[in-house]
C-alpha cells in the first residue's frame, strides 16, 4: 500500500508544520535541500504554494495537507477540514490610512479595498450592505492605499507593524486564522485508517496529550 501524501506549505508555515509532524513522530528531512517531494517513513511529504495547496489535495495528488484558515476561507474547494493545529495564527483585518479613518465610520461610504482575498472581501462587505470596490492585488497590497489605488486594504496581520509602518489603522476584524489540517474526501474512504492515525497523532500534539 502506498503511503499517505501531505502536502505542506511553503513559506511561513512550512518550519512549523515540520517541527509539528517531528513532534508527532513521523522523522524526515527538514527541507533545507529544497527538495519539494520528502519520504518520512510512512507519509510521503510534498511542500506547495499555499495558494496551491488544496488544488493537490482536491485533486488527489495529496492525501491531506496543512493550509492557513485563510485560504480555506478564500477558495471554493471540495475538502475536509480535520483539525485545527493552532500555529500560523494571525488574522484578516480591514485597514484604513490614520488620516482617512473618518471614511469608515460612514456605512454608506463606498470604498475600494486593495486585497489578495477577493472572495472574502465581498462577503464582508455584502453581509453588512456596504457599497465596495475590490482591487485585487498579490504584492505588497499596504501600498495601494499610499499611491492612490484604494482607500483601503484587507489583509493578513500578526502584530500589526506591517500596518503601523505604512500610516495605516485597522477598523475592522474579518476573521481569525490558524493552520488546519484537511484532507480529500475519497481519501478519508479509501484510506480511512492512515488519516485517523495522522489525525490522532497531530492531535494529541496540540492538545498535548503524552
Amino acid at each position: 500500500m502506498r503511503s499517505l501524501t501531505v502536502a505542506l506549505p511553503s513559506g511561513r508555515l512550512l518550519e512549523d508544520a515540520v517541527r509539528l509532524l517531528r513532534a508527532a513522530g513521523y522523522r524526515g528531512p527538514d527541507g533545507r535541500d529544497r527538495s519539494l517531494v520528502w519520504q518520512w517513513g510512512e507519509l510521503t511529504v510534498i511542500v506547495a504554494k499555499p495558494v496551491d495547496l488544496l488544488t493537490y489535495v482536491e485533486r488527489g495528488a495529496a492525501d491531506c495537507g496543512v493550509v492557513g484558515k485563510d485560504v480555506l476561507l478564500e477558495q471554493a474547494h471540495e475538502v475536509y477540514e480535520l483539525v485545527d493545529l493552532g500555529f500560523g495564527r494571525c488574522r484578516g483585518v480591514v485597514a484604513l490610512p490614520a488620516e482617512r479613518r473618518h471614511l469608515w465610520e460612514d456605512p454608506r461610504r463606498h470604498l475600494r479595498v486593495a486585497t489578495k482575498y477577493p472572495r472574502v472581501a465581498e462577503r464582508f462587505f455584502w453581509e453588512r450592505g456596504r457599497p465596495v470596490e475590490i482591487v485585487e492585488l498579490y504584492g505588497s497590497v499596504e501600498l495601494a492605499p499610499r499611491v492612490g489605488l484604494s482607500d483601503g486594504i484587507l489583509d493578513l496581520v500578526m502584530t500589526g507593524a506591517t500596518l503601523r509602518a505604512n500610516g495605516l489603522v485597522e477598523v475592522a476584524e474579518v476573521f481569525q486564522s490558524t493552520a488546519r489540517l484537511v484532507v480529500n474526501p475519497v481519501s478519508l474512504r479509501a484510506r480511512g485508517e492512515a488519516v485517523r492515525e495522522l489525525v490522532s497523532r497531530l492531535t494529541r500534539v496540540v492538545e498535548g496529550v503524552p
